[in-house]
């Protein structure tokens, strides 16, 4: 009796871990493609972009939430291969605007990085800047000390952040890369010349020894 409770316990024990690996769902394998470290766009990787249109506070028209063209200035690189060409279209957001007033207070805007576009896939990224107008502060101040009221009619300046201007962006994500394979060259061999064929030229006659006439 006693042998076949421990049979019985150890057949238990062997069928549950068995059946516990049944019902759990396997864990898929990463996909390695050459060097792992090397397949991975790294979060924090820095990617150069410039405007692709001018921001403005002149006008009262810029909002917060408004939407802004960028494009990638610099390519990004992993292991040698492009993965962030030149010219790849990104996208920020308006996050903070203030325009111009009285009494010299420029205009202020903020700005954030949203993300790049490459190849149908959008690739967050993350990054803020902004731009302030230069304050009339010398002005404002000589005015209020003269005419009091003068200075209420001095205004700052529009902040502006113009086409072109350099903005850098950082990746918000790792991105795993499935590099395409190159196809090796074909094989080059050197196959020999075919040897020259051997003409074999027709035995000649023995010679025949004459007997001199007597």
């Amino acid at each position: 009796m006693t042998i076949t409770v421990r049979a019985l316990a150890c057949a238990l024990f062997v069928v549950a871990p068995a059946a516990y690996a049944q019902n759990s769902s396997p864990i898929p394998a990463p996909l390695a493609v050459g060097n792992t470290d090397a397949a991975v766009l790294r979060t924090g990787t820095k990617v150069p972009l410039r405007m692709s249109q001018t921001l403005t506070t002149k006008g009262k028209q810029l909002r917060v939430g408004q939407h802004f063209n960028l494009e990638v200035a610099e390519a990004v690189l992993v292991n040698g291969q492009t993965v962030i060409p030149v010219g790849a279209p990104a996208v920020g957001e308006v996050t903070e605007v203030r325009n111009k007033g009285m009494w010299g207070k420029s205009g202020h805007l903020t700005a954030q990085v949203m993300y790049v576009t490459v190849n149908g896939r959008q690739i967050r990224l993350s990054g803020t800047f902004d731009d302030k107008g230069v304050t009339g502060t010398a002005g404002v101040v000589g005015a209020i000390a003269f005419v009091p009221v003068a200075g209420f009619f001095m205004t700052g300046t529009s902040a502006m952040i113009p086409t072109g201007a350099p903005v850098t962006a950082f990746i918000g994500e790792d991105v795993a890369l499935a590099f395409n394979a190159t196809a090796p060259a074909p094989m080059q061999v050197n196959v020999p010349a075919p040897a020259m064929p051997v003409q074999v030229q027709p035995a000649l006659s023995p010679a025949v020894a004459t007997k001199p006439a007597a």
